[in-house]
């Protein structure tokens, strides 16, 4: 696979999977601020910290307010983590090779961009809660379409690669933001203000349900190790690695070994995940480690471009001598 291809079917992906996630991340604390009432002012410039803009927002719209906090993520285009942004950047990268992916899945994307696009002319605050479950339900669709109509060929990997990379991202940092952002101070440790906030991170990740099947009564500690170790909710950091593991290894042609640096490199940052226990992780600092593991995946990240996105001068042989 050419590796113009690879890069854009692989950002495609995490672009889709981004806006999905902003998306929730809003929804979740507009139903936050509803439990809460004029206590959950504070709760919109953590949003922000999410997508790591915080320095942009605050240079350019100063206070994070609520009505600031939605435009920022949603429809500014001079921020690159908006819904919009993220959707132009993905029909973008579809556009450009059309001819690889099925014709369904570039008309869906399309409706899906144009849609979003639309909404940003109209007053959408007033429409928040229709519009972030269309961008959720467009990011279901193309997911979902994914799955069904494409062959398990590289160009499908690449896909599953980026999307579990960017999930696995997501996930750290809105653990990262409630856990040393929104409560640093141990006083509110185990109050109804603490269990509504840890529910909510269960909602941002679409895991309550399926938490309480699991363990039930929610507390910190069993959240993390949900929402990080857990082997078998899609979400989970140890789940993405795992899948995006998988593709790389098919993508580098090495299903057995670690035969590339970013094979072993993401093979080496799954492994983190497969032993430690929540509590103990808590103990030694959750931020220290979230930090850690987002360091690495960068550089994973790094060496993904590296193998397959970036240009290459071709290979020139020495000029044989005269004569031979």
């Amino acid at each position: 696979m050419l590796s113009r291809v690879a890069d854009s079917v692989f950002w495609l992906s995490r672009y889709v999977e981004r806006a999905e996630n902003v998306a929730r991340f809003i929804e979740v604390n507009m139903h936050l601020s509803l439990d809460l009432g004029e206590s959950a002012s504070q709760q919109w410039g953590p949003l922000v910290n999410i997508t790591g803009d915080h320095e942009e927002f605050a240079k350019r719209y100063g206070e994070a307010t609520r009505e600031k906090v939605w435009q920022f993520l949603t429809f500014d285009r001079k921020n690159p983590n908006s819904i919009l942004s993220c959707l132009s950047a993905a029909r973008e990268n579809a556009r450009t090779i059309r001819g690889t992916l099925p014709s369904l899945l570039w008309e869906e994307l399309n409706k899906f961009y144009l849609y979003v696009r639309a909404a940003a002319t109209g007053d959408s605050f007033e429409n928040a809660p229709t519009f972030l479950e269309q961008v959720k339900l467009g990011s279901y669709l193309f997911v979902g379409l994914t799955e069904s109509v494409m062959s398990r060929n590289e160009a499908w990997h690449f896909s599953r690669l980026g999307r579990n990379i960017e999930r696995a991202d997501k996930t750290s940092r809105i653990l990262d933001v409630k856990y040393f952002i929104l409560l640093p101070t141990s006083h509110d440790v185990g109050t109804p203000l603490d269990v509504i906030q840890w529910a909510a991170l269960l909602k941002s990740a679409s895991a309550l349900e399926m938490y309480r099947q699991v363990r039930g009564r929610i507390t910190p500690v069993d959240v993390v190790e949900f929402l990080m170790l857990n082997t078998e909710f899609p979400r989970s950091i140890r789940s993405c690695l795992a899948r995006a593991e998988e593709s790389l290894r098919f993508i580098s042609g090495s299903p057995g070994g670690t035969t590339t640096p970013a094979v072993r490199m993401l093979s080496e940052l799954g492994s983190q995940f497969d032993f430690p226990q929540a509590g103990d992780i808590i103990q030694s600092g959750l931020h220290e480690f979230i930090d850690r593991f987002q360091a690495n995946l960068l550089a994973v990240d790094g060496a993904i471009f590296d193998a397959f996105f970036a240009k290459k001068p071709l290979a020139t042989t020495e000029p044989l001598p005269v004569g031979q």
